[in-house]
């Protein structure tokens, strides 16, 4: 027998709130929906009939561009609401969902979510905080994929996923999320061939490490130094002599 609907609704910080006897009103309008690996949740442009927050997996929130280019604008997991604006607003989804693994949300009809909404002012405080943070996110996201060089850009996607959902085995810091090539090129805002160019050297210079079902960070300071220098510690330096080019690579971590 999975877990009850109130017992689920307690972990997602929008609900966690609630008094015991408010958290049970809500489950009885509310339901189970589960998601494969790549099955759409909802499309941009869908009418927002349905609030969703997800329970188990991940979830990429992604627009595709004039020219035919997903932009993923987030990655969602576990606690986190999906389409809440679009639903308060009445207005189409203005992205689409996907799940990236398997996937289970709670979804509450829009009409029931309004009444939830005047009935349960704690609700709309706790959404409105959640909402906030990920606005503030957002902006932040758009600013790093319209400018900067591409690498920078990928070491700070990596040191997010670390922190949000990394785990300390296999000998550096899990992220057990399986990205494809495409995937990952489209977080970063690139092309599949620059991501594999980046993602092959990284997995020389022992920086992060991709396995079959996620990716290893192996030197979480390096990543740091590139994040925020936008200068590689683990390149090469043609110029200089080779037993000072050993020195840098070795102070951050790095193969010789």
């Amino acid at each position: 027998m999975g877990p009850r609907l109130p017992d689920v609704l307690q972990t997602a910080p929008v609900f966690r709130k609630l008094k015991a006897e408010d958290r049970e009103r809500v489950a009885a309008v509310a339901k189970l929906a589960d998601y494969k690996r790549g099955e759409v949740i909802f499309r941009e442009g869908d009418p927002s009939n349905r609030f969703y927050m997800v329970v188990t997996g991940r979830v990429k929130v992604f627009k595709v561009t004039p020219s035919g280019q997903d932009l993923i604008l987030e990655i969602f997991g576990p606690g986190d609401p999906l389409g809440a604006v679009a639903v308060y607003e009445g207005i189409p989804f203005p992205a689409s969902a996907v799940a990236l693994e398997s996937v289970t949300c709670v979804t509450i009809g829009n009409e029931d979510f309004f009444l939830l909404l005047e009935c349960y002012p704690t609700l709309v405080r706790g959404l409105l905080l959640g909402l906030t943070q990920r606005l503030v996110e957002l902006t932040t996201r758009l600013a790093q994929l319209t400018g900067g060089r591409v690498e920078p850009r990928f070491a700070r996607l990596f040191l997010k996923l670390a922190s949000k959902m990394g785990r300390g085995e296999r000998g550096g810091i899990f992220i057990p999320l399986s990205l494809s090539r495409r995937e990952l090129a489209d977080l970063a805002g690139t092309t599949i061939e620059t991501t594999i160019r980046i993602v092959s050297r990284w997995g020389k210079d022992q920086v992060v490490r991709t396995e079959k079902d996620g990716f290893v960070v192996l030197n979480r300071e390096a990543l740091r130094v590139l994040a925020f220098t936008g200068s590689s510690p683990c390149a090469r330096l043609p110029e200089r002599p080779p037993q000072m080019t050993t020195a840098i690579g070795r102070e951050a971590g790095c193969r010789p």
